[in-house]
């Protein structure tokens, strides 16, 4: 049996040593771990793992990830899913955080993508085989997300 735990125990510190050397970040985040958790626990972790930081990049392929993800269950609906660079580097701006890394990134999705797609959706706004252009202005309106119908719809239509 494998079991895999995760914690923010040593987030701030990863954070604040960016750059360092990764055994001084180790030991630095072991340390921690020592002053929350009792040994007797620690001692049955066979295992335990510190991952670097994110940075934007890293954010963004995530964003990738998961919009792909949406786009393959819009797919099943006969409709295609288009992010703009621009869109994905705000959403990979507004789903990240110093500390909870790319936790927040979901939630974003959902509610600044899949919310108002939705609603679209519902109103009829794009028809079977419609691609979904996202856009935003992040000098106009940024974090706002834009839906527009693409070349698939304008092409049927």
């Amino acid at each position: 049996t494998v079991v895999i735990m995760t914690s923010n125990i040593g987030s701030p510190l990863i954070q604040a040593m960016a750059g360092q050397p990764y055994e001084e970040v180790k030991d630095a985040v072991f340390g921690e771990l020592k002053n929350h958790f009792r040994p007797e626990f620690l001692n049955r972790i066979d295992e335990i793992v510190v991952f670097h930081g994110l940075d934007a990049s890293q954010i963004g392929e995530i964003a990738k990830i998961q919009l792909k993800t949406l786009g393959e269950r819009l797919a099943r609906m006969d409709l295609h899913l288009k992010v703009s660079d621009q869109a994905l580097a705000e959403l990979a701006k507004v789903g990240f955080d110093p500390v909870f890394g790319a936790r927040p990134l979901k939630r974003a999705i959902q509610q600044r993508i899949e919310n108002p797609l939705s609603r679209d959706l519902l109103e009829g706004k794009f028809p079977p085989k419609s691609e979904i252009d996202v856009s935003v202005d992040p000098i106009k309106e940024p974090g706002v997300f834009q839906f527009s119908a693409g070349k698939a719809a304008k092409a049927a239509a």
